[in-house]
């Protein structure tokens, strides 16, 4: 079940309506658990299973991890766990491209090995409630919090639908503690809540599929060929203001679903493209998966706490995995290398620049990225700071090739084409949908920039109810006028 559709229309009003009947609270978190199934079950009930034993592992594995007090059985429960969930996420999602890398190397070493092809379907949102439950066995593993007491609460800890299969990946102490006392959403919640969602499905059916994602198709699914420079980049910024309008799209409607039902759930997009360097970048994209992997991997690994060598090693180790977290192909893989060299070019040129660092220990809640360091004056709108955020974009905007070019022939025609190695290629883009994607990228860009350091709720708090009705009204009509299919969010996939 996806939020654009009408199938989730119908669905959220009865959720709605149950959620505020005066049943008893344990009797709605019930309602809510069966409802999160549902919600899940209409792409392949079947995968409920590894939803339920995931969740009922961990659960019991969680409170035997705080409560042993034999160090060797704490390992062993530890690596129970770790085996359960990241097997289970290997096989499903990388069986296929281990199986094929494995064919490749035997092969090449002489022997003549020709498997048949696993026929695996990838569960939706495994990547996410994987990351979900690793995150409370790893807790309760070093004690930084309590076990959850109640199966019930754990369950829904785990699949609670609006984050269930794209995020924002949540921690135990962000959401459990509001599952243990009554909530319902206030009158000013349930109109933030629907004020979001309506945003983020504007995201999502206006600009993402409506708007950008034919052209970016185009360009993509023919890069083989070579491009003019102008059709190349039309392309690639038609998919980089697409994949943020899709998956920034779903966490704004999760966020907004949530705060309907009473539930607050962590931010995970802040103005990406008006970032000043590539850390920052990753403190405002994807902002639960970068704080994870500095949280559970990054930090684990040593961090910046072991010279300079290490860090930067430490740096790629964790954008090489999260580029691989992204897909089951050597081009993430890369994505994720270009992110590491980007950080290691940015700490270089710091260092040389004496730019003041906040250390990790000194840094506010929320404001470190994957680096673990964060420039000083980041929330100065300088020209200067302007220059190098679209520098940054420029730099983001190559690592979007890799992102979605399906293999590295496509990827590397499409980066020839960027930079005009092929001045005399035939134009394959039509004049009106390279005015529309420039005009929708600018105004993304400029938007991100001017709200950097604010909030969408913030700023409509200050306007007139009359400003707010009148945009709010805008959206609506936009989504009914756009809305011809019901097409997957892109993170699905992941």
């Amino acid at each position: 079940m996806v939020f654009n559709s009408l199938t989730f229309v119908a669905f959220f009003i009865v959720m709605l309506i149950l959620h505020n009947l005066p049943f008893s609270w344990k009797v709605k978190k019930i309602n809510l658990l069966l409802a999160s199934y549902v919600f899940y079950a209409a792409w392949n009930p079947p995968f409920i299973l590894l939803l339920w034993l995931s969740t009922v592992v961990d659960f019991f594995v969680g409170r035997a991890l705080y409560n042993q007090q034999n160090k060797h059985k704490r390992k062993l429960l530890l690596v129970v766990s770790l085996i359960g969930n990241l097997g289970m996420l290997c096989f499903f999602k990388y069986g296929g491209f281990i199986l094929e890398n494995f064919t490749s190397l035997v092969n090449l070493l002489g022997m003549d090995y020709h498997p048949a092809k696993p026929n695996i379907i990838l569960p939706a949102g495994i990547s996410f409630y994987t990351f979900t439950t690793l995150c409370y066995t790893i807790d309760m593993y070093k004690r930084k919090s309590e076990p959850v007491k109640s199966m019930l609460d754990f369950s829904l800890f785990v699949t609670f639908f609006p984050h269930l299969v794209a995020g924002p990946i949540v921690r135990p102490p962000q959401l459990v503690p509001q599952f243990e006392t009554p909530r319902k959403a206030t009158q000013q919640q349930l109109m933030n809540g629907l004020f979001l969602l309506s945003i983020g499905l504007f995201m999502k059916v206006v600009l993402a599929d409506s708007m950008l994602a034919a052209t970016a198709d185009s360009i993509f699914g023919s890069a083989r060929e070579p491009y003019g420079a102008l059709d190349a980049w039309t392309g690639v910024l038609a998919f980089s203001g697409q994949i943020f309008f899709d998956f920034a799209g779903y966490s704004t409607c999760a966020i907004g679903v949530a705060a309907c039902l009473g539930f607050v759930l962590p931010e995970n997009f802040l103005y990406p493209y008006g970032a000043i360097g590539f850390s920052d970048f990753w403190r405002r994209w994807h902002i639960t998966l970068s704080a994870w992997l500095r949280d559970y991997l990054y930090i684990p690994l040593g961090g910046n706490r072991k010279g300079k060598f290490r860090t930067y090693i430490n740096l790629m180790i964790t954008m090489l995995l999260g580029g691989l977290w992204h897909g089951a192909n050597w081009t993430f893989v890369v994505w994720g290398a270009l992110h590491g060299f980007y950080l290691w070019m940015e700490k270089i040129v710091q260092g040389f620049s004496r730019v003041k660092v906040i250390p990790i220990s000194a840094a506010p809640s929320g404001e470190v990225g994957v680096l673990g360091v964060l420039p000083a004056p980041l929330k100065t709108k300088t020209f200067r700071n302007f220059l190098l955020a679209m520098v940054t974009f420029f730099f983001i905007n190559v690592t979007w090739v890799f992102f979605r070019a399906p293999d590295f022939h496509s990827a590397w025609m499409l980066l020839k084409s960027m930079f005009n190695v092929y001045p005399k290629a035939t134009p394959s883009l039509a004049t009106l949908s390279i005015i529309k994607v420039g005009v929708i990228v600018v105004f993304m860009v400029a938007f991100h920039w001017l709200m950097r350091d604010t909030k969408v709720l913030s700023v409509a708090g200050k306007m007139p109810w009359w400003l707010v009705g009148l945009i709010w009204s805008v959206l609506i009509l936009l989504l009914v006028w756009s809305q011809e299919s019901s097409s997957s969010f892109i993170y699905f996939q992941f």
